[in-house]
């Protein structure tokens, strides 16, 4: 699928995605800033993406794990710093909400930071349990 608002584009196919602008993107994260460009394309090859485009540079991105029936599990919601404050966040989970493959499902995210965002489209703050991987008990 393909979205537009004024100059920018954001289309569900893999395929676009620009992996260099990602995981640069990324990079600048706190929560996947030692991720590596293969574990990013990993994340990539197995997720609904969304990648968000200006005048054909890939500014922003996101991606969607999920069974398409029950669960949703939206990941790596990023916009270029150059873009934020100017509503490319907001219409990034305009799309991801709205996507048809998606309407059913429950939708999850963990973040520390732009709980006003994610509260504008009906998130809530809950506790939640969490295991590490087996690498961080060693």
């Amino acid at each position: 699928m393909e979205w537009r608002m004024k100059e920018l584009k954001i289309v569900d196919d893999r395929s676009a995605v620009d992996i260099e602008a990602v995981h640069r993107l990324l990079q600048t994260s706190y929560w996947a800033s030692a991720r590596t460009k293969e574990a990013q394309a990993t994340c990539i090859e197995h997720s609904l993406c969304f990648s968000v485009f200006s005048d054909g540079e890939q500014i922003g991105f996101a991606r969607v794990v999920t069974d398409y029936a029950v669960f949703a599990w939206i990941a790596d919601v990023i916009v270029d710093p150059r873009f934020r404050g100017q509503g490319v966040g907001k219409f990034l989970m305009r799309c991801i909400l709205e996507h048809p493959t998606l309407r059913s499902t429950k939708k999850l995210l963990r973040t520390r930071d732009a709980h006003g965002l994610y509260e504008q489209f009906g998130f809530m703050r809950t506790e939640c349990m969490e295991r590490k991987p087996e690498s961080d008990f060693t």
